[in-house]
């Protein structure tokens, strides 16, 4: 207010007064105040201006340099959706990073105050033509801004680094699911740049990474190996990265959905063999019902599969229960048949007593007792005692001649019908049977599993 009042009075002295305010102010007695937010948008007019820097030239060699710029790649996975075994597809998000070097970036870092420059257009820089060569779809993600970033450091280094979401090819072998391994890929080339110009490595150190609390549905990740996979074609040699991302299928859901269900209902297609041979209804009811269910759980186990030209190693276990399920269905037809038979030919034998019997009576003896001679009788008339005594020794000659039996002949003969015996031997030979299918599949299975991913 003061220089003001004296502005005021002395007129000729107001050139001096402004000039003085403008000596002793803050920001020119204070170097260290410099606003380098306004130094960065001059950094960014002089390297990249018309000019000087042209986006479509790439960047010298090492060195400076005629020969290929390098451009290293990393990878953060973020997240993996779902892994389709229809479309032999799986889906995942991460952040890519891609840094490479570019002279022509160089720029005064003001002591250090300047650490990097940041844009958020990525026409303005030479960007290498990478794309992922077994890609379905993709996309990026710009919610609230797109999520992308490009950062130029004092020295010339660009990173690279942006978020999209991918959704990529993995042809998958099914021969031993559901307790297979699947290797998915995730491929990066260049499209246009040869190897003369443009190569691709991994970053130094840990090219790859995931996230700690990676949760999949039916998959576990175990491991994640890098390697390259350069391409020779018609027009060139192309620069390839590949990451391989070996995943163990949860054998726990197909236990509890499948393998268990079925010996379930194995195990219960088993019932008919202890129900009595007069239960018609209960036995057909049951083999026709469990062959049903066993039918439909497998149509449903293959309506979650692709159509393949090979047997997988779920087709053989369900194949195998599916027929023994058939099987106990067609024992209970052949114990019916048998016990048919065997009716008939208890029917034969009891005619054939009545015959014995009635032909066991001597006709001149029911001749005489007709007359009422009974006191009478011949010489040569054989008594029916006799017969019977005869019977006797007959058999007992037939028993010292037969071999004697074994053990599982003789446990047999306490079941007089073949229709009871048939129901006996399917009692033991169907689990005996089943238990040594099981035995063979899991040996089998398993060790090829563990032989196929050395």
């Amino acid at each position: 207010m003061f220089i003001l009042q004296a502005a005021a009075m002395w007129p000729g002295v107001l050139p001096l007064v402004v000039l003085l305010i403008f000596l002793v102010h803050p920001s020119r007695c204070s170097p260290g105040k410099v606003n380098y937010r306004e130094k960065e948008k001059e950094v960014l007019d002089d390297i990249l201006g018309e000019k000087k820097y042209d986006a479509r030239i790439r960047p010298s060699g090492e060195n400076g340099t005629d020969g290929p710029a390098i451009v290293r790649v990393n990878l953060f996975v973020r997240s993996i959706a779902t892994i389709s075994d229809i479309k032999m597809e799986y889906s995942v998000q991460l952040t890519f990073r891609e840094q490479w070097l570019d002279e022509r970036l160089k720029f005064n870092d003001y002591g250090g105050r300047l650490k990097y420059l940041t844009l958020t257009e990525s026409s303005r820089v030479w960007m290498p033509d990478l794309f992922f060569s077994n890609e379905k779809e993709g996309h990026f993600h710009e919610i609230i801004m797109p999520n992308v970033y490009i950062r130029i450091f004092p020295h010339g280094s660009v990173l690279y680094s942006i978020r999209i979401s991918l959704t990529l090819s993995c042809p998958m072998n099914l021969k031993l699911y559901p307790l297979d391994r699947q290797t998915c890929s995730l491929r990066m080339a260049s499209y246009g740049w040869t190897t003369d110009d443009l190569v691709f490595v991994w970053k130094e150190g840990d090219p790859v990474q995931v996230v700690k609390n990676l949760h999949l549905p039916r998959f576990t990740l175990e491991k994640y190996l890098t390697d390259y996979c350069n391409s020779k074609t018609n027009t060139g040699e192309y620069s390839c990265l590949k990451v391989d991302l070996l995943f163990k299928r949860e054998f726990s859901y197909y236990l509890i959905q499948i393998y268990i269900p079925c010996c379930m209902l194995v195990i219960v297609s088993w019932v008919s063999f202890w129900l009595d041979q007069s239960a018609v209804p209960a036995r057909v009811s049951l083999g026709v019902t469990t062959l049903l269910t066993m039918a439909t759980q497998t149509s449903g186990i293959n309506a979650s599969l692709p159509p393949v030209s090979y047997t997988k190693a779920i087709d053989v276990w369900t194949g195998v229960c599916l027929t023994f399920v058939f099987g106990a269905l067609l024992e209970f037809a052949l114990v019916n048949y048998a016990s048919r038979s065997d009716m008939h030919r208890d029917n034969l034998k009891k005619k054939y007593r009545e015959t014995e019997h009635s032909s066991s009576v001597d006709p001149t003896t029911e001749l005489l007792e007709q007359d009422g001679s009974a006191n009478f009788q011949m010489p040569l008339v054989r008594h029916p005692e006799d017969s019977i005594s005869m019977d006797k020794i007959r058999q007992c000659e037939v028993h010292m001649q037969t071999p004697k039996k074994n053990c599982c002949r003789s446990w047999l003969s306490k079941f007089p019908t073949r229709s009871k015996r048939i129901d006996v031997i399917s009692r033991i030979t169907f689990p005996l049977v089943f238990a040594l299918f099981n035995l063979t599949y899991w040996s089998t299975y398993l060790f090829r599993d563990e032989a196929e991913n050395e």
